[in-house]
């Protein structure tokens, strides 16, 4: 690592007048605060969840009642409102977790200080996370609008001081790699959490079979 690459990351950087007024802050400050913002996105998608998670506890209690008294339809428009709320939470589990590796992305970066190769994969997450987002929670998608607008303005600065562009095509394919790896995880933990479907099972079932468990 170049000493500019190391003053720039460790020490205020001091460029002509408007750095005397304004020190540049550190590249690694920049980051830190970058993690600290994403990770209370990732608390506010917890907190999301956990909402979701009580109002499935209430549609599945609703779904049982319905079976145990042989009301069918009632039954069948519970389970589907209870169906649309997984799919939900199973998006925002997704996101969630595809934060959590962002995160422990950036943490790498400030200890070995490879900005450009981490920071390439890290803004594309971000970018489908937050194109995933949006119309659905609007603060999280402005939120992560800004996390991507300064880790992009750090990427920038990092490659023009160590004399590094990024390589999209391989950070598309990490990127890529990041959001596969959380959905795999997604999806198994959502098996674990909520209990199958009540509407999934043959109607000769007892309802008393349907125990809510895995909360």
């Amino acid at each position: 690592m170049s000493s500019k690459f190391t003053r720039e990351w460790d020490e205020r950087g001091k460029r002509g007048i408007r750095s005397i007024i304004k020190p540049k802050v550190p590249l690694k400050h920049r980051i830190e605060q970058a993690i600290r913002k994403i990770e209370a996105q990732v608390q506010y998608l917890e907190s999301t969840l956990n909402r979701l998670t009580e109002r499935d506890r209430f549609l599945f209690s609703k779904v049982v009642d319905a079976y145990s008294n042989h009301d069918m339809k009632r039954a069948s428009v519970f389970a589907n409102e209870l169906a649309e709320l997984r799919k939900m939470a199973g998006f925002i589990m997704n996101a969630k977790l595809a934060l959590e590796r962002v995160v422990l992305r950036l943490s790498t970066v400030t200890q070995l200080g490879n900005v450009v190769t981490s920071l390439a994969p890290a803004t594309k997450v971000l970018q489908s996370v937050r194109s995933g987002v949006a119309g659905v929670l609007p603060n999280a998608e402005q939120e992560l609008g800004e996390v991507g607008m300064l880790l992009n303005d750090i990427m920038i600065e990092a490659g023009q001081t160590v004399g590094i562009s990024p390589d999209f095509e391989v950070a598309s394919e990490d990127a890529k790699r990041i959001l596969d790896e959380a959905a795999m995880v997604a999806e198994q933990r959502m098996k674990e959490k909520f209990p199958e479907l009540p509407a999934l099972r043959t109607q000769e079932e007892h309802a008393g079979e349907y125990e809510y468990t895995n909360y």
